[in-house]
């Protein structure tokens, strides 16, 4: 069942995926967003990591989609988006993408996570936390700091057009 389930979720998220590129509106690109990040943490409950299933809705389905959510509608995009010229930076653009992608399958295919053995700590708050606010200090304050600037630029550019 477990591996029926896997395969359910892993479709259902790449079509969600498709969906953020082929939606012609950006609030329905985000939604479709939104119903990547759930399939993801369906794939993520179903590797027993309970915790990053969680996070992954908490803080990229809530939070960040709300954020995203809010430049939509503060920049005014919630126009339908029309469908412009094929030209070569899209054409080179869909290749490297469909590149990296045969470069993942092949990269992942040998992998059998069911031999790999997983530590009991595996996922729990307490070793998150650990090497969080240890080893990965730096890179979380960074990446919060990165946050923080994207909000404000966010605002000083729709603040322009207001």
């Amino acid at each position: 069942m477990t591996t029926v389930l896997f395969y359910a979720f892993a479709i259902l998220t790449v079509v969600a995926a498709a969906g953020v590129i082929a939606a012609r509106s950006p609030i329905y690109s985000a939604m479709s967003l939104v119903g990547t990040f759930f399939c993801l943490a369906g794939i993520y409950v179903l590797l027993l990591a309970h915790t990053i299933a969680v996070l992954q809705v908490l803080v990229y389905a809530g939070a960040i989609m709300v954020l995203f959510l809010f430049v939509i509608m503060l920049l005014s995009l919630g126009d339908v988006v029309s469908p412009s010229k094929i030209t070569i930076p899209r054409v080179i653009g869909g290749l490297s993408a469909a590149g990296l992608f045969v470069a993942l399958v092949i990269a992942t295919r040998p992998y059998n996570p069911a031999n790999a053995p997983t530590p009991p700590s595996f996922g729990t708050l307490q070793s998150i936390g650990a090497q969080l606010y240890t080893q990965w200090l730096a890179p979380f304050e960074a990446v919060s700091l990165l946050l923080l600037v994207a909000m404000v630029g966010a605002v000083v550019v729709a603040k322009s057009r207001v």
